[in-house]
């Protein structure tokens, strides 16, 4: 049986393309991690961004979410000019090849934001749930402990009363 050849037009040709899925090696994924984690303590707004996919969806530790790229860039843009010099120390990670998708266990240092210890030493732990498409990071979830450490001692986090909103 012979099988006919159909011809495309260019422009879904161009489309299934953009669809065509491009995975990472283990190898990859640490190098374009490690470069993307030196933009993140070199406080390089662009240099962040660029591992990120055009529909990014990132859901923030607060439970905010912000889809597309540009809108996040947006989002971080007052975070990266009032940087205090943060720091993001990669604890651990865990890659899974074949998903296209790691666990990024961390620990970051920055200058306190809580009422009562602003501008000392704030250590605050977490985790980010990564996924890549085509290369690039298309979701982020945040999850953060409810303690962080002020002053060598643990300080809880609480949801200000009477205020459900996630602002």
């Amino acid at each position: 049986m012979k099988c006919l050849k159909v011809p495309m037009e260019k422009s879904i040709r161009k489309n299934l393309k953009k669809y065509k899925k491009m995975n990472f090696s283990r190898v990859d994924i640490i190098r374009h991690f490690n470069v993307w984690l030196t933009a993140w303590d070199e406080h390089d707004l662009d240099g962040v961004m660029e591992f990120l996919h055009e529909d990014i969806v990132f859901e923030n530790w607060n439970g905010v979410v912000v889809s597309g790229k540009s809108a996040l860039q947006k989002s971080w843009v007052p975070w990266f000019i009032h940087h205090g010099n943060f720091k993001f120390i990669k604890e651990d990670i865990f890659i899974d090849e074949q998903e296209q998708k790691m666990t990024f266990q961390w620990r970051l240092e920055w200058p306190s934001l809580e009422k009562f210890f602003k501008g000392k030493l704030e250590i605050r732990r977490g985790v980010d749930v990564l996924h890549f498409l085509d290369g690039k990071i298309i979701k982020k979830y945040t999850y953060s402990k409810t303690s962080i450490q002020i002053d060598s001692r643990p300080v809880s986090l609480y949801a200000p009363k009477n205020d459900f909103s996630l602002q």
